[in-house]
């Protein structure tokens, strides 16, 4: 049952992450209106189910009156909501209690912080940790996200001689360029099932400025400036979608051997292989793989 979406509220962002599976940069396009995000709370309402509305990007901060209005709405409706950010504008402890004392105000029931090597490579205490401090100081709900880099790992439950690839960062998106490295590449066909997505039945979606709603980013079930989230949800059947059927029967390796992908190089890991098929079928399928930015086109 869908409970939750979480708006991509805009693809910009003051980072250019390795790690990023949405392609973000400073460069990137794609930013909420406050039009479409009412018009988004509202349609939330309708499904009768969806009651949590998450506000993150890219870097939400970035167009600070329009995520502030955003969150009154959604409170104002009932919504329970989280904002993720990278906290740049966290540069003392006292200027992070600025950011935050409006959103202190209004109320917020997650406030999650990208604090990591990634966001902060230099180490030792920074926005994040500035933001942090400021956060816990106005009591309000927060915690932070600290993505590791991917790593070989030993994992006894591993086939003999098959490498294990650990680590937070999900491989696909700017990642799966930047992140793959020397990484012993594997067979296929091990790639049997989506270990991350829980497609037949999802509980939360993303949805990004053009509309696109994402079990998995780059991977769109419908557009809710073209339709209804209500009858987008009536009608959701993942086994009649080109690209989620697939994964459903069979993973990423059936994604792969259902349109001819070669793949002979062989894949870090499950995201690798199908973010790779998903990039060679674009053009076939337009609307079920959008927006192409996030496949850094």
């Amino acid at each position: 049952m869908l409970t939750g979406i979480h708006f991509l509220l805009t693809y910009k962002c003051t980072f250019e992450c390795d790690h990023c599976f949405v392609y973000s940069s400073p460069d990137a396009e794609g930013v909420f209106t406050i039009a479409r995000v009412e018009n988004a709370l509202k349609q939330m309402k309708e499904t009768g189910t969806v009651n949590n509305a998450y506000f993150e990007g890219g870097e939400p901060f970035l167009y600070y009156p329009v995520l502030l209005e955003s969150l009154a709405l959604a409170k104002s409706m009932g919504f329970k909501t989280g904002i993720v950010t990278n906290a740049y504008w966290g540069e003392s402890e006292r200027d992070a209690e600025l950011w935050l004392k409006p959103i202190a105000e209004i109320g917020i029931d997650d406030l999650s912080i990208s604090d990591d090597l990634f966001h902060n490579p230099d180490g030792g205490k920074g926005p994040a940790a500035y933001a942090l401090d400021a956060a816990k100081k106005l009591g309000m709900p927060v915690g932070d996200i600290c993505i590791d880099k991917p790593k070989l790992i030993e994992n006894a439950d591993a086939k003999k001689g098959e490498p294990v690839i650990g680590g937070g960062a999900l491989l696909k998106g700017r990642a799966a360029e930047k992140l793959i490295g020397d990484f012993p590449r594997r067979e296929y066909s091990i790639f049997d099932k989506c270990p991350h997505e829980e497609f037949e039945k999802p509980s939360r979606f993303h949805l990004d400025p053009y509309g696109n709603l994402h079990p998995c980013q780059g991977i769109s079930v419908g557009n809710m400036w073209e339709k209804p989230l209500k009858d987008i949800m009536n009608n959701y059947n993942p086994m009649k979608h080109p690209i989620l059927s697939h994964i459903l029967k069979g993973g990423p390796a059936k994604l792969a051997e259902e349109y001819g992908f070669d793949t002979s190089p062989g894949f870090v890991d499950h995201c690798h292989l199908c973010y790779e098929v998903r990039k060679t079928l674009l053009d076939r399928f337009p609307k079920e793989l959008a927006p192409r930015q996030v496949y850094g086109l």
